[in-house]
């Protein structure tokens, strides 16, 4: 169907929704925001979906809400055992329209008879996977955006494991999305009429006390040797989003006493108003918390993302300020940390999951530790998913993390949680500071012992329709024409994630690449240097991820941006034709 008609399919609704309706009225005089809004559905991909508010079928609205629980309905139906009475958790974030999600969630579910558990205030993502597990429901869903501007909101949905749907379930639903006819026409009951029914049932307080239960079981201290430790300093943002109350009930349970949030930062609010971006990620989301941090002399600073699954720390430099750390060299550190106290016998079949654009770092620490490595595609969800194999075999998991900020300690959730590490991150920089060291010195320490390796991301924005082709074209023109060398090294290997290929450049053979399909190309570099390229599956970027390693702070840091240079100089070249 032409934009144009679905447009006028929707204007001519009678029963359309009157602020949809009047936004559309808005920007009728625009028609390039007209198209950009209804020139496709918005996408449901393996994580679900992530849009921009707005009326029409490629932004996030309550009809497209209702399309994709209709979708998940149906393949519950099908394809779960006792679905209905099983029910569905759901939690939300602090964005706008959340909540308005989570109870039209609630509702489709409860025209089709199943069950959905809502919390009745927002609460983080990793108590969405939480509530799954205890609940013993038969799916999740999450109404978040995570880290993306206050314009966004999303859609994510877990399996009956906690787990984001791996790729064959994933598919599933998706087909069931699809196949879902017209998003204005799904049928819903009315809050008033599921509430009655017990279809709709609000959940609290006993699902966060479960969670902090098991919070308790990835402290390597007690409560009472942490207690006694040189007392640990905390600064706490979590950034206008859901992680204020669990995060410090974590810490005051794990024997943490000298917390203090940021005030400004710390009531949920969906402008995310006193940042740039909610993004942990980002340094100037720690403006406020270093502001603060130098006042009281603190040891270490924290931030959460809204949707608290991501998870931030800032340490004292040495020069009277805070260095952020990335999320390789935190992940690494509170790997370090969990490895040395865990029993040899634990370690023997036990092990570490990362992603294909984490450092190897990890893989070094590991090997120090006599643990096994297994690498995923880029996302939680493959982590996750490796964790469920795990269930029916004598291996068992270690830790978990990604190069985004995503760390997992305890199984008992299956997607990366920002409360768990926040409680970890506390736990690592007291007793590295009863060694007399910071977590930048406790790095350094890591790095004379492995080696100094170091990595790098560059993010590239390409907006809306041509953006969309822009990026198919880089990762075409990659792909058909691929480096050689970069920066000065030589390409040894090439990774086709798309093809499952691995090329070994100087023999011409190829191996096989055991992991699912996705577009995804890696370029393996002499020195143990890599580069790699991913199109986000959330956002509308492309993403290129750079590591290196060397003896050396300087040398690591003059190769990685020899690396960055080469690649940035190659995109504007594809882009300009």
């Amino acid at each position: 169907m032409d934009w144009k008609e679905t447009l006028k399919k929707w204007t001519s609704n009678t029963t359309l929704d009157e602020d949809l309706l009047k936004q559309l009225q808005q920007i009728s005089e625009n028609e390039q925001d007209l198209e950009d809004a209804f020139y496709k559905n918005l996408t449901f991909g393996t994580g679900g979906m992530r849009g921009m508010l707005g009326p029409g079928t490629n932004r996030m609205n309550i009809y497209t809400i209702r399309k994709a629980v209709e979708g998940l309905a149906l393949y519950l139906e099908e394809n779960v055992t006792n679905a209905k009475a099983r029910g569905v958790a759901v939690a939300y974030d602090s964005r706008y329209m959340s909540q308005e999600f989570a109870v039209e969630t609630a509702r489709v579910l409860g025209a089709h008879g199943i069950k959905s558990y809502v919390f009745e205030s927002l609460r983080p993502t990793p108590l969405a996977s939480f509530a799954v597990r205890h609940l013993q429901a038969a799916a999740g869903v999450m109404i978040t955006a995570s880290h993306n501007p206050p314009e966004y909101n999303g859609f994510k949905v877990y399996n009956e494991d906690g787990g984001q749907l791996p790729l064959e379930e994933a598919a599933a639903v998706i087909e069931k999305v699809e196949q879902v006819p017209d998003e204005l026409q799904v049928k819903v009951e009315s809050q008033a009429t599921v509430e009655e029914k017990g279809l709709l049932n609000w959940i609290g307080s006993e699902v966060d006390t479960a969670y902090l239960a098991n919070l308790k079981t990835i402290q390597k201290q007690t409560s009472e040797q942490i207690k006694e430790n040189d007392p640990l300093q905390i600064v706490f943002t979590p950034l206008h989003g859901t992680a204020h109350d669990l995060v410090l009930k974590g810490l005051k349970q794990a024997g943490f006493s000298d917390i203090h949030v940021v005030k400004e930062q710390a009531e949920p609010d969906p402008e995310f108003s006193t940042v740039a971006s909610p993004n942990p990620e980002e340094h100037q989301a720690f403006e406020m918390a270093i502001q603060q941090g130098k006042e009281i002399d603190a040891d270490i600073l924290i931030g959460t993302d809204p949707d608290a699954d991501r998870l931030g720390v800032a340490v004292k430099d040495g020069r009277g300020s805070y260095q952020v750390l990335t999320g390789n060299q935190l992940g690494t550190l509170l790997l370090d940390y969990t490895l040395s106290y865990t029993d040899k016998s634990e370690r023997a079949n036990g092990y570490l999951i990362k992603t294909i654009v984490t450092t190897e770092m990890g893989r070094a620490v590991a090997d120090y530790y006599d643990v096994g490595t297994i690498d995923t595609l880029t996302g939680f969800k493959f982590i996750g998913e490796k964790m469920k194999e795990f269930d029916q075999t004598d291996d068992h998991f270690l830790f978990g993390y990604e190069e985004s900020y995503g760390y997992l300690l305890g199984d008992f959730v299956r997607d990366k949680d920002a409360v768990q590490a926040a409680v970890a991150a506390s736990e690592v920089a007291s007793f590295w500071k009863t060694q007399g060291k910071t977590l930048l010195e406790a790095l350094e320490t890591l790095h004379m012992k492995h080696g100094y390796y170091l990595e790098g991301m560059k993010s590239l924005t390409l907006k809306g329709k041509d953006g969309a082709e822009q990026i198919a074209t880089i990762m075409k023109e990659i792909r058909e024409n691929p480096f050689e060398e970069i920066g000065g090294l030589r390409v040894e290997k090439i990774e086709d994630y798309q093809s499952s290929e691995r090329l070994i450049v100087e023999t011409k053979d190829s191996e096989k690449i055991l992991l699912p399909k996705e577009n995804v190309m890696k370029f393996l570099l002499e020195n143990n240097s890599w580069v790699c390229f991913r199109p986000s599956g959330t956002e509308p970027k492309i993403k290129s991820y750079f590591g290196v390693k060397s003896p050396g702070k300087e040398t690591s840091e003059h190769l990685l941006e020899k690396l960055q240079n080469d690649v940035t100089t190659r995109m504007d070249e594809i882009i300009e034709g």
